[in-house]
């Protein structure tokens, strides 16, 4: 069997991941495809996430946004663990089939039964068939429309529901937040250009057809989920039975029988086993030194389950209870500390491992360039963190 090293993994990581400087690319859908997509429950992550490697200094903002709204390149779309993903259009085929047609049914009925449950209507289904069509159609007659806007131009949507009956969490909540959802979740239509800034996260709403004519074509689950694992283990790999379970949100028998279905060759970690592609077994040597300051929830930081031989025992302070990783400071495929904006604008760091002088003056560097680069945006995190918390509070 054989022996990927601790440092093989993180010199690959830095290769394929983009991160080390000889890797570094500006082209957003290459991007997105090589990560298997750009985290976007943050919608601050997908800009800053595309600003540490594509490095195309005053652009990167208008880059990534033309690749999304103009060009349609790539689409913001729900995937993997029911968590929203920019991803290259050809790849919602695949989350679709391998991820989120899993949801759809139990989502439907769970809203149809309130709907009845609630005294709305005595056939749910029916009439949220009727309400999702004529949703479907405002949408595509006015090309995009926010959630307030559908919820005044279509009747239904503005019917209000109460979940969490007589808890803590009680909660009135509109059939069109839940409409909204199940429709995005069946890939019919998409979040598109925000209202506000790239910073935030009430999108417009537009019909899939306009990244995918004809929407996401129609393919088995068990042959998304082959190619999915194919993806990941080209970007991730080596990653175990547990990473690639977690990273999907699948069973562990879809799990296993994704990585019998691409022939994945079992190597010897320095801790345990994982799985590569079987046409990738070259040595992978390190690259130049390299520094890397990423957002909170960037898809390398929140590429494994099994974090240790990248993370350390860091992870207290760097992702918050649920498992949500805010900003962190990588060098040489490790991380090595956190950094957050100020109220003021200015990014600080603190570094939780000796790095020595030549990586922490690089370090210092890479938090003043991209404080130039936010320049008079202000960006907090969705998810705070321990350390992040610290550092925007000093």
């Amino acid at each position: 069997m054989r022996t990927v090293t601790d440092a093989e993994r993180r010199a690959r990581l830095g290769r394929r991941h983009h991160l080390a400087q000889s890797a570094r690319i500006d082209d957003v859908g290459a991007l997105a495809r090589d990560l298997v997509g750009l985290h976007s429950s943050d919608p601050a992550t997908v800009f800053l996430a595309a600003d540490a490697r594509a490095r195309r200094p005053g652009a990167t903002i208008e880059l990534v946004e033309r690749a999304l709204y103009d060009d349609r390149t790539v689409v913001r779309v729900l995937g993997m663990r029911r968590t929203m993903f920019v991803v290259p259009v050809d790849l919602v085929p695949v989350l679709k089939a391998g991820c989120t047609d899993a949801l759809v049914a139990g989502e439907r009925r769970k809203l149809v039964a309130a709907l009845e449950a609630q005294g709305v209507t005595r056939d749910g289904a029916r009439w949220l068939r009727r309400v999702e069509a004529a949703t479907v159609a405002e949408i595509e007659r006015r090309g995009e429309a926010t959630g307030a806007e559908l919820g005044r131009a279509v009747p239904g949507l503005d019917v209000k529901l109460r979940f969490g009956e007589g808890k803590t969490w009680q909660a009135d909540v509109g059939v069109s937040t839940r409409a909204l959802f199940l429709l995005a979740t069946e890939q019919r239509i998409v979040r598109g250009r925000p209202r506000g800034s790239w910073t935030s996260s009430q999108y417009r709403w537009a019909p899939m057809d306009a990244w995918l004519p004809g929407g996401p074509p129609s393919i088995p689950a068990s042959d998304a989920r082959t190619a999915l694992v194919r993806c990941y283990l080209a970007s991730f790999g080596p990653a175990t039975t547990a990473d690639v379970k977690w990273w999907t949100g699948w069973t562990m028998a879809h799990t296993r029988a994704a990585l019998e279905a691409v022939e994945a060759v079992p190597v010897a970690l320095d801790e345990t086993e994982g799985w590569v592609l079987p046409d990738d077994d070259a040595t992978v040597r390190a690259s130049r030194p390299w520094v890397a300051l990423l957002p909170g929830l960037d898809p390398t930081t929140m590429g494994w389950q099994q974090r240790s031989w990248y993370l350390g025992d860091l992870a207290p302070r760097l992702f918050d209870r649920n498992g949500n990783a805010g900003p962190t400071v990588w060098v040489d495929g490790r991380v090595v500390g956190g950094w957050a904006q100020r109220r003021d604008g200015e990014v600080v760091h603190e570094l939780l491992v000796d790095v020595g002088a030549e990586a922490l003056d690089s370090v210092a560097a890479a938090g003043a360039a991209l404080q130039q680069r936010l320049g008079d945006v202000r960006v907090t995190p969705r998810f705070a963190t321990p350390l992040q918390r610290e550092l925007a509070g000093r």
